[in-house]
């Protein structure tokens, strides 16, 4: 009985060319686009297409309830001349410098005391994120009613328990007062972001260069400007730049507090902008004001990025 052998013919299906559409879901350069196309149209809408408006605006001479046209620099003009103006910048140039310096100060003061082994410092730590947590026109009020001329707490203290004045202070009638005033309510709300941020950082920072440096009998101070400095120097950057931005541009606790005054000495950028703006219903020169804002936040920005992008810098050291 013979057998018949039958060689295999191996099975090589034809494969069929990918369409169009396939060929273009394979390329990573259209999925990339694919996927930033929604973020880039939320952006698109409530970023790009608001910001655009605006300087539009500052270029024409728009009212409330009339349509404007294209006067080029005639709001920059008019407001290089405007006292209330430079009076804003002014204090918006002072407010922001001097209430960071204090949040920065005391937020990395309290960050420090929180690194370290302290009795309920959980509790103490969720107390300390109160005054970021409250709304800020909530805040704002209370604050509105103790530098108020005949309630204010802080009057009835020194003068009715403590007797170290005769009359109250009239902290939101006087021009200085009420700066000054509006200084402490911002670096009230300020202190927990940046103490909380700077804790963070601190717990990055490794015990074992602590233990090092106690070895080698290094004081408290050179343990901080030789490792705590150093190495918190990147965030130190990021959280000052997200500080200046959020001070500069303050508008709800000056506005619902004092809304620019005693006689314009409190308004900032952005709440003179608003009240020619809105109430005042000079569009156009409202947002020429809000445009002059720009430079500055983009300067404020650009420090970010040139000091980040410095690679010795980020991981303590110094650049060449």
């Amino acid at each position: 009985m013979s057998e018949t052998t039958t060689a295999a013919v191996p099975w090589n299906p034809k494969r069929s060319t990918p369409g169009a559409l396939a060929r273009l879901l394979d390329n990573k350069a259209f999925l990339v686009f694919l996927c930033l196309l929604p973020a880039v149209g939320l952006l698109m809408v409530f970023l790009t297409y608001p910001l655009g408006l605006g300087i539009w605006l500052a270029f024409t001479d728009t009212h409330i309830g009339r349509g404007g046209v294209f006067v080029g620099f005639e709001n920059f003009e008019s407001l290089w001349y405007d006292q209330v103006f430079w009076g804003a910048v002014f204090y918006t140039l002072f407010y922001t410098t001097v209430a960071t310096v204090l949040k920065f100060g005391l937020g990395l003061w309290l960050a420090l005391l929180l690194n370290e082994n302290v009795p309920f410092k959980s509790l103490i730590r969720a107390i300390i994120l109160m005054p970021w947590i409250v709304p800020t026109v909530l805040s704002a009020i209370a604050f509105w009613w103790m530098f108020d001329a005949q309630f204010s707490i802080i009057s009835y203290v020194l003068v009715d328990v403590l007797g170290w004045r005769d009359t109250y202070i009239d902290f939101l009638g006087t021009p200085w007062h009420a700066r000054w005033s509006l200084v402490f309510a911002n670096v009230w709300r300020g202190i927990p972001f940046v103490a909380i941020s700077l804790l963070a950082g601190l717990q990055t920072i490794s015990p074992s260069l602590y233990e090092a440096a106690l070895l080698d009998g290094a004081s408290s101070w050179q343990r901080f400007t030789k490792i705590t400095a150093p190495l918190l120097m990147p965030i130190l950057s990021v959280v000052l730049t997200f500080s200046v931005l959020f001070t500069f541009t303050d508008f709800q606790l000056v506005y619902a507090i004092t809304r620019g005054g005693p006689i314009n000495s409190t308004h900032l950028m952005a709440t003179l902008a608003f009240q020619r703006g809105i109430p005042g219903g000079q569009l156009g020169e409202g947002a020429a004001i809000a445009v002059s804002m720009i430079p500055f936040l983009v300067l404020a920005t650009l420090f970010s990025y040139f000091a980040l992008s410095r690679r010795k810098w980020q991981q303590g050291g110094n650049d060449e």
